[in-house]
């Protein structure tokens, strides 16, 4: 198997990553050691800053996000038994934030993701990458108990912390 750029992970890193490159024509396969639905399980950050909106939009994965995220302006700090509101978006030249869970981002980019064709391949292990340094760069992983290998120019770690 070849494809030009072997990600590593399917959260919203690996999943924006694959997302962006097909956008420009990349050929893309994802890599990830746990089930799809686990994958969906895992409850982490809600907020998503304006960069990762923008990015969002980019990859034609944000319509649920704009037609259900929360956007919040600024804050409000209290102190001295008083409310103080502080207009974010004024002082970022219109910039705010979006509550929007991560699970919510990692759903619409698995969808558009599987709605386009592209590959992704779950329940991976023994992942083991080679000649990243530029030469022949190749992947290897098990899945079902058979061993599997891609070619590929890049390799992308998007696998977080836990990789």
């Amino acid at each position: 198997m070849r494809t030009q750029v072997v990600i590593v992970g399917s959260g919203p890193s690996g999943l924006l990553l694959g997302q962006l490159l097909a956008t420009v024509g990349v050929e893309t396969i994802i890599l990830e050691r746990s089930s799809r639905e686990h994958v969906l399980g895992r409850v982490r950050a809600g907020v998503l800053e304006q960069g990762t909106v923008d990015l969002l939009g980019e990859a034609g994965a944000a319509d649920r996000l704009h037609a259900q995220g929360l956007p919040h302006e600024g804050i409000s700090l209290a102190f001295d038994g008083r409310a103080h509101r502080i207009d974010m978006s004024a002082l970022t030249g219109g910039k705010h934030v979006t509550v929007y869970g991560q699970t919510e981002v990692t759903l619409d980019l698995m969808q558009k993701r599987e709605a386009s064709g592209l590959q992704t391949v779950f329940e991976t292990s023994n992942v083991a990458l080679h000649h990243f340094d530029g030469t022949s760069a190749f992947v290897t992983y098990e899945k079902d108990g058979a061993t599997h290998r891609i070619d590929c120019d890049f390799i992308a770690g998007c696998d977080g912390y836990h990789g």
